[in-house]
C-alpha cells in the first residue's frame, strides 16, 4: 500500500467511529468490498505491466541481437545471390548448371551460407517470441502465485485460453518440462516452433510465454475477467439488469431507435445485413476501384485509394475565421472558466457528508476530472507549490468526492445551464 493511500485510510479511520453502530457497520463493510476490488485492480495492473516489460526487454534483445548478426547475414545472402545469379542465366547449359556454380562457390561455403541464413533470418510473423521464451527463469518465480491466487472467469471467446490456465494451475509445484494434454488451441502460428519440441511435444516454457502473451490480449479483450474487480471485470455485469432494465427498457430503446423486441430487432438487422451483401455482390463485378487479391495465404479485398477533393474557397475562408474566433485557451483554463459559468463543481461534496470545504477546492476537483477524463494520471497536473495541487490533494480529492452520485448532479447542473443558452434555444433539442 503506497504512503498517499495509507494517509487517506488513517483519515477516514475515525469518520466512523462518530456514526451510529448500524451505519458504522455498513460503512466498514463496503470500504472493506472497496479496499479488496482495489488491490485486485492494482494487482492485475502491475500483471499487465509487467507482461509488457517482458514483451519490451524481448524485443530490445531482439533489436540487438539482430545489429550484432546483420553483418553475417548480408554475407551469407550476398553469397548466395551470386550462387543464384548463374542459376538464372540461360547462357550456362543445364548439364553444366552445377559445375559453373561449384566453381564460382565452393560447396563448402555454399552449405555454410544456407545454414547461416537459416539460423539468423526471422520468419516473417515473428515478433520476438525467442526472447520472450528466454526470460521464462524470470516468469516462473510468479506465475504459480498468479494461477494460485488469481480467480479468471471467462466469456465465450476465452474459453481456450480460461483451459490453459487451469491446466497450468493444476502443474503447480510440478517439474515437469514436457507437458501431457495441454490445451492447444492457444498455440498461434509463430509459437509453434517454439512451443513443440523436435518430436512435437509440448515444452513448457514455451508454452507459459505463449499462455503469458494470449492472457493479456484476452485481458484487455475482456475476454477474460475476474470476479470483484471493477478496470478488470466482466463489462456485461454493468448492463442493466432485472427490474432496473425493464424500467429503462423503452426509453433507453427508443434512443437508440430500435425496437423493444429483441428478437424483432435482430431480425431487422439481419435482413438489412443480406440486403446489403446482396447489393455489394450485385455491383461488384462493376466496381473497377475494388478487387480480391489471391495472394499470400488468405484473400484480400484492394480499395483503390479515391481521388483528392479539393476544399472550396468558401470553406478555406470559414475555417480561417472559425480559427481566428477561437481564443488560445488551455483546457485546464477552459474547465475553470466553465466552472466559474456554472459552479458546477459545487456540486461535489464529501463522502463524510462534512460541509466543510478545502481552499481553492475547485481547483483539485477540475484537476482530478481532467486526469479521469484524458487517462494521463495525476503527475503531469501535480505542483508541489500550489497547494490545489500537490499529490496528497489530488489523491484525497478523488478518494472523497469523484464519486457516481457527485458526477450525476454535477452533470444536471451543466445540462441545466446549457438550456438557459439563447444560442442553446437556437439549436433546439437535436433530434
Amino acid at each position: 500500500m503506497n504512503k498517499t493511500k495509507g494517509c487517506l485510510i488513517a483519515n477516514f479511520a475515525t469518520v466512523p467511529s462518530r456514526m451510529p453502530e448500524e451505519r458504522r457497520l455498513a460503512i466498514l463493510t463496503a470500504f472493506v468490498k472497496a479496499q479488496e476490488i482495489s488491490a485486485l485492480d492494482e494487482a492485475v495492473d502491475v500483471l499487465d505491466m509487467l507482461i509488457l516489460n517482458i514483451t519490451r526487454e524481448a524485443k530490445k534483445t531482439g533489436q540487438k541481437k539482430r545489429l550484432r548478426t546483420l553483418k553475417d547475414l548480408d554475407r551469407a545472402a550476398l553469397l548466395l545471390a551470386r550462387a543464384c545469379a548463374l542459376l538464372l542465366d540461360e547462357d550456362t547449359a543445364d548439364d553444366l548448371l552445377r559445375k559453373t556454380i561449384f566453381s564460382s562457390v565452393s560447396v563448402a561455403r555454399l552449405a555454410e551460407s544456407v545454414e547461416k541464413v537459416n539460423e539468423l533470418a526471422r520468419p516473417q510473423d515473428t515478433n520476438f517470441q525467442d526472447e520472450m521464451v528466454e526470460q521464462y527463469g524470470r516468469v516462473r518465480r510468479f506465475l504459480p502465485a498468479l494461477l494460485r491466487d488469481l480467480h479468471f472467469r471467462a466469456a465465450p471467446d476465452g474459453e481456450h485460453t480460461l483451459a490453459a490456465i487451469h491446466y497450468l494451475a493444476e502443474l503447480n509445484g510440478s517439474k515437469k518440462r514436457i507437458l501431457d494434454d495441454a490445451p492447444e488451441h492457444i498455440i498461434s502460428g509463430p509459437w509453434k516452433r517454439l512451443v513443440y519440441d523436435a518430436d512435437g511435444r509440448i515444452q513448457r516454457a514455451g508454452y507459459s510465454l505463449c499462455l503469458l502473451e494470449r492472457l493479456q490480449d484476452a485481458l484487455r479483450r475482456r475476454d477474460i475477467w475476474l470476479e470483484n474487480s471493477d478496470r478488470w471485470g466482466d463489462p456485461r455485469q454493468k448492463l442493466l439488469q432485472g427490474e432496473e432494465w425493464q424500467a429503462q427498457r423503452v426509453p433507453v430503446c427508443r434512443a437508440l431507435g430500435h425496437p423493444t423486441n429483441g428478437s424483432k430487432a435482430s431480425e431487422q438487422l439481419a435482413a438489412q445485413l443480406d440486403e446489403t451483401w446482396k447489393t455489394v455482390a450485385s455491383r461488384f463485378d462493376r466496381n473497377t476501384a475494388v478487387d480480391i487479391c489471391n495472394e499470400g495465404k488468405h484473400p484480400s479485398l484492394t480499395i483503390s485509394s479515391l481521388d483528392k477533393l479539393d476544399e472550396p474557397p468558401a470553406l478555406i475562408q470559414l475555417s480561417s475565421r472559425v480559427r481566428q474566433l477561437l481564443p488560445p485557451v488551455d483546457l485546464t483554463e477552459l474547465l475553470l472558466e466553465i466552472d466559474a459559468r456554472t459552479g458546477f463543481t459545487r456540486e461535489f461534496s464529501h463522502v463524510s457528508e462534512s460541509g466543510a470545504r478545502a481552499q481553492d477546492l475547485h481547483i483539485s476537483l477540475c484537476a482530478v476530472m481532467l486526469a479521469e477524463a484524458c487517462n494521463i494520471g495525476h503527475e503531469p497536473l501535480i505542483k508541489h507549490n500550489i497547494p490545489a495541487l500537490t499529490r496528497h490533494r489530488l489523491s484525497w480529492v478523488k478518494q472523497n468526492y469523484i464519486r457516481a452520485e457527485t458526477l450525476v448532479s454535477a452533470n444536471a447542473r451543466l445540462v441545466d445551464f446549457q438550456s438557459s443558452l439563447a444560442l442553446a434555444g437556437y439549436w433546439g433539442a437535436g433530434r
